[in-house]
């Protein structure tokens, strides 16, 4: 049964700053495209039926310098979390003003809630889970924390337990090549 593959994007000054980046579409680093452009050899031998990118840059030149920016589709629904009025935070000062919050249960003040992060998860595994073969999806880590956590049947705050580092490369797929049992693949 097929795998799907979670590309996180390389580096971009926000990550490295530690800035909530959602919706604001800042480019990869120098060192965030050379990540990228090694990927190319991590993944040389890896052939997929399918890969989805998002539309924000970041994801699009990772996906592009590891070689797969010509066969990619762009999909929507793979942008990352829309932080509202914490676009741009860190979560430092969030918790300053708001101590007990946490994106996976709370969501963002004129953004998106974990419901509908979880929605467009839905969407995007309905979809992967109609092709045969191997899927690949480039996108950004508070998004495929969320996917995953569908994947495996779980809620949006479950995503919480998922930590995909900047660059994180994680596959989900089934237990005994059965459809019933999804499972975090290595």
């Amino acid at each position: 049964m097929p795998e799907l593959w979670l590309i996180r994007h390389r580096e971009t000054e926000w990550t490295v700053s530690r800035r909530h980046t959602g919706l604001t579409d800042v480019p990869l680093t120098v060192s965030g495209e050379n990540q990228a452009r090694r990927l190319r050899t991590l993944l040389k031998n890896t052939h997929f039926a399918t890969v989805f990118c998002s539309p924000l840059q970041r994801a699009r030149r990772t996906c592009e310098l590891s070689g797969y920016g010509d066969i990619a589709t762009i999909a929507e629904d793979l942008v990352e979390w829309n932080y509202g009025d914490y676009e741009g935070q860190r979560r430092p000062d969030i918790l300053a003003a708001r101590p007990d919050w946490m994106v996976f249960r709370d969501g963002c003040p004129n953004g998106e809630s974990p419901d509908d992060i979880a929605g467009r998860a839905d969407r995007i595994i309905t979809c992967v889970r109609s092709i045969s073969g191997d899927v690949a999806i480039f996108s950004s880590g508070h998004f495929l924390r969320v996917l995953i956590a569908r994947w495996l049947g779980y809620s949006a705050y479950t995503g919480r337990h998922f930590k995909l580092g900047t660059g994180a490369i994680a596959a989900v797929g089934y237990d005994h090549q059965n459809e019933l049992e999804p499972a975090v693949a290595s």
